[in-house]
């Protein structure tokens, strides 16, 4: 299996403007084979430029830009193009699905901050000073990196990334490694539902606070958002001090608040996975959850609009994505792939509005976010553990139905 660790990077100052560089280099490639791309399909043939065709000019680049382009890992800028590539694919793809095609940006030096080294060993080196107790990381074009290795890398390394956050910068490796043994059988099944009042309430009755980061945060961030939009727009090269300061303030109130729902996220996946053999949850799709709602022009009046509840959605679009769904079920797949224990989706439809006593179905069901009352038998219990119960019952089901 292929795990990854992400390690905080110690440049000098000189290795942090050598590795700004490389970036804007790398960005500047990215953009220019966008360019080329845009070019050949807006030209009358409507020519199509593949990766094999634009890593195929990479040798002319870099013979022509010694200065720049030339001093790079030449892996690594065919990673930058294979990027561009797979930007273009998702493209193709979203446009075949019927989706919001999202045509591929061209990108800012702040907004283009990894890149990636698709083998240990070209263009890059992990560990190395081995007989040195302190560990490095050697890049071409900008030496030896101190790196502040908290744990150790179990495996071979396979890919090296170099990522920039703010002003940190971090190393990400990815390593193969035998699959580890699995975490020794309790012979209990729960089902999860996830939610905004709670973070998560489990089939067994128990709730997981939601920690709310970002609100809690949001007072602290409004000031400094207000301070910084005193500054005028300016590249980055054109801010001053006090402008670069404020930037800089966002940015670590938002990392901070990245790395606080991280953290939670981790520890209740954690969690499940150390007291559970199997953990179903429903198939949420997040992303169709958290769109605005479609304005309602109003037949009376061409031009104006009625209400449509955009205030009220907005407000529950910000919950969910405080709450970070999607990040936990993500954490929660890979340590259970590694626990060797069983994560099943199952259909979220009516989980909270069926009856587990009875099995009726309906609305009135749940007469509020948190009561049930079956209209049925008369069943009452808090509406996310019916909701998990059944999400449970589904799972447990359809796990049957893949193994049979």
């Amino acid at each position: 299996m292929i795990r990854a660790y992400k390690f905080l990077m110690r440049p000098t100052m000189g290795q942090q403007a050598v590795l700004g560089e490389m970036l804007r280099d790398h960005c500047s490639l990215y953009n220019g084979a966008l360019q080329e791309r845009r070019d050949a399909y807006q030209h009358a043939s409507k020519t199509s430029v593949t990766y094999g065709q634009q890593s195929g000019q990479l040798t002319d680049i870099r013979a022509f830009d010694p200065a720049r382009q030339g001093r790079w890992s030449f892996s690594s800028q065919q990673a930058t193009l294979r990027r561009l590539d797979k930007a273009f694919a998702a493209f193709f793809r979203r446009i075949k699905a019927g989706d919001k095609p999202g045509y591929p940006r061209f990108r800012g030096v702040t907004w283009f901050d990894t890149v990636e080294f698709p083998k240990d060993g070209d263009g890059c080196r992990w560990d190395s000073t081995p007989q040195d107790p302190v560990t490095r990381v050697r890049f071409q074009g900008v030496g030896h990196v101190k790196v502040n290795q908290h744990r150790a890398v179990i495996g071979k390394v396979k890919t090296v990334s170099v990522k920039r956050e703010g002003r940190k910068w971090f190393i990400v490796l990815t390593a193969e490694q035998p699959r580890p043994e699995p975490l020794p059988a309790t012979g209990s099944a729960v089902g999860i539902d996830l939610g905004i009042a709670s973070f998560l309430t489990d089939s067994n009755g128990v709730h997981v606070a939601n920690p709310r980061h970002a609100r809690k945060a949001a007072a602290t961030l409004e000031v400094a958002q207000q301070a910084l939009s005193r500054f005028p727009r300016r590249k980055a090269k054109d801010r001053t001090r006090n402008h670069r300061r404020a930037v800089d303030k966002v940015a670590q109130l938002y990392g901070k608040v990245r790395r606080q729902r991280l953290d939670h996220a981790h520890k209740t996946a954690l969690s499940l996975v150390r007291e559970h053999d199997f953990i179903a949850h429903e198939d949420l799709k997040i992303r169709n959850m958290i769109k605005a709602p479609a304005a309602k022009p109003d037949p009376g009046q061409p031009g104006s609009f009625l209400p449509n509840g955009a205030a009220s959605k907005a407000g529950l679009n910000r919950s969910i994505a405080d709450a970070g769904w999607g990040v936990f079920l993500a954490i929660l797949n890979a340590k259970a792939e590694s626990a060797g224990r069983e994560v099943l989706a199952v259909d979220p439809r009516n989980t909270s509005r069926t009856c587990p006593e009875c099995g009726h179905t309906a609305k009135e069901n749940r007469p509020t976010q948190e009561k049930f009352h079956c209209r049925s038998c008369g069943h009452r219990a808090h509406a996310d553990v019916v909701g998990a119960i059944n999400v449970l019952r589904a799972g447990l089901v359809r796990r049957h139905a893949n193994q049979a």
